[in-house]
Parts: C-alpha cells; structure tokens; sequence
C-alpha cells in the first residue's frame, strides 16, 4: 500500500450516511454550512466541491446521478468546473447564485444583460460551458452581449470561441482553497503520519489556512489525497 498522509477518522465522525436522495441534499446542506461566507464579505454564494459528498457517501455513482442528473435538472443546483483542476466541480444553490450575481451588478450597465442571461440561459441550461454559436443562435446574445457577461464574471473564457459558466469574484476562493496543501502538509509532518481529528482542529492554523478546517478535511477524504484503510475503519493515510 502506497503511504499517503493519514489522519485518525474516529474523530472526524465521518461516518458514511445512507445513500439516497434526501441524505444527499442534507448532506449537501451540511457542507453548504462550513464554507466561510464572512472571508468573502459575504459576495460570494455558498460553494461545495462535489467530491466533497464522497467523503460522506461511499456511493459516487448515486451521489452523481442525484446532483447530475435529478438536483440539477429540476434547477435547484448549478455545477461549474473550477480553473484550478480540472476533476474539481463547484456545486452552487441556484438561488444563492442568482442573488449574489444580482446584487453584484446593482447600479451596473450590465446588469441588464446579465438578468436576461440568469433567466434566459441559467435558469433552462445545465451546460457548463457554451459556445459562441449557441449563445448567439440559440440565447440571441450579440458579440457586444457577451463580452458584457465575461466583464461581469458569469463567464470567463474556456478557449477560442466557448466560455465557461463561472462565479463572478471566485478567484479568491480558489486561491484559499488551494491552501489545502497546508492541511495535507499538517498531517504528513505529524508523528507516522496520522493524526486525530480533535487534534488537528485543535492546532493553531498559520495564516495561509482561512476555510474551516472541516471544510478541508471533507475535501482531502473525498478527493482521496488522504485514504481509509478498511481493516482498522479508523485510519485516513
């Protein structure tokens, strides 16, 4: 077995739920709780990693068809591949994300436009990305339109010709959560390599780790960049 970083899991009460569709929202809404509004000065929405669910549901198949194919399809849920990975999808309440954007563009010359976009496009596509063809033909956005909506941050630019749906203000989510190497680097330096919950909340964080530690530890597990070997059921390594 390769070593990876371990971490003692007993403590961390990362017990796997039942997996079902009810368990999975609450879970959802769980995680949704940890993610550190006030850092953002509360602009930005409540964003969840996807394979943050796998930490707490061993289930990835029905942990993706109910986010992919039911949460996302009725519109509560928007999925967004973040930049910095690209296995990382962002998982945002539609609602949260249309309020934020919103109050974002109050006072703004495109505010307009980005409506026409959250009602038009957000609201009836679970693309995560669109190309200049449908957003012309199909959304009837002018090339004057679309640059309104890059400069506004509800698109940033996959190559030459498509966007990505994107989080207006999230590059310094990215940059914070990408502090999870710190995390991952608390546990390696502890003794064997393993470390318990309780004790890892417990230190003092430097300053280069802003997000609730719970929100990092439910990241590292479901990402497997730390692991659980089954035959003690309480070691992450």
């Amino acid at each position: 077995m390769s070593r990876k970083r371990a971490l003692i899991s007993d403590a961390f009460n990362l017990k796997k739920r039942r997996n079902g569709p009810a368990d999975i929202k609450s879970s959802l809404e769980y995680l949704m709780t940890l993610f550190p509004r006030k850092l953002f000065n509360d602009a930005l929405p409540q964003i969840v990693l996807k394979h943050q669910l796998y930490s707490i549901h061993s289930d990835k198949t029905l942990v993706d068809k109910e986010v992919q194919n039911k949460m996302r399809e009725r519109g509560d849920l928007l999925m967004f591949q973040l930049g910095f990975d690209a296995e990382a999808f962002g998982l945002v309440f539609t609602s949260d994300y249309k309020a934020k954007v919103l109050v974002g563009e109050e006072g703004k010359t495109t505010r307009a436009t980005v409506e026409r976009f959250l009602e038009k496009v957000v609201s009836a596509c679970t693309d995560l990305s669109f190309t200049k063809d449908k957003m012309l033909k199909e959304f009837l956005f002018t090339d004057s339109e679309i640059r309104q909506l890059v400069k506004s941050g509800v698109l940033t630019v996959r190559d030459a010709g498509s966007w990505w749906l994107s989080i207006p203000n999230s590059g310094k989510f990215t940059k914070y959560f990408i502090k999870r190497k710190a995390v991952l680097s608390m546990v390696k330096k502890s003794k064997y390599g393993e470390v318990l919950k309780a004790e890892i909340e417990e230190r003092r964080t430097n300053s280069q780790v802003k997000f609730h530690m719970k929100y990092h530890i439910h990241d590292i597990v479901g990402a497997e960049l730390v692991e659980i070997p089954t035959t003690s059921g309480t070691l992450l390594r």
